[in-house]
């Protein structure tokens, strides 16, 4: 399941790249793109665009949570915040550690 979702939230990631790499630039940043004519000109193609990006984002955004609810908990059905780790304390860690021997 995970990895369906790891596609689908690649092919998601690429398509918004390319579809707002395709609309037309509105504030002239660096003087790159926004020119007149074009692939795609006119009203219903920016129409088109708008409303696909719009798609493509809640595709994206809602793949996400699937992908961290999915990931987030492990085969027996506990989540990642219930198990305990066994980690030493650091007091345990400074008692075990032996004395550095000083010159003097």
């Amino acid at each position: 399941m995970t990895t369906v979702l790891l596609i689908i939230q690649l092919l998601a990631a690429v398509g918004l790249v390319g579809v707002i790499l395709m609309q037309r630039s509105e504030g002239g940043a660096l003087g790159i793109g926004g020119g007149s004519g074009g692939m795609m000109s006119g009203r219903g193609a920016a129409n088109l665009l708008t409303r696909t990006t719009m798609v493509l984002a809640a595709v994206f955004i809602g793949n996400s949570i699937a992908l961290a609810v999915v990931t987030g908990v492990s085969e027996d059905g506990t989540s990642v915040f219930d198990q305990q780790v066994d980690a030493p304390l650091i007091e345990e860690i400074e008692e075990d550690a032996a004395p550095v021997p000083t010159d003097g």
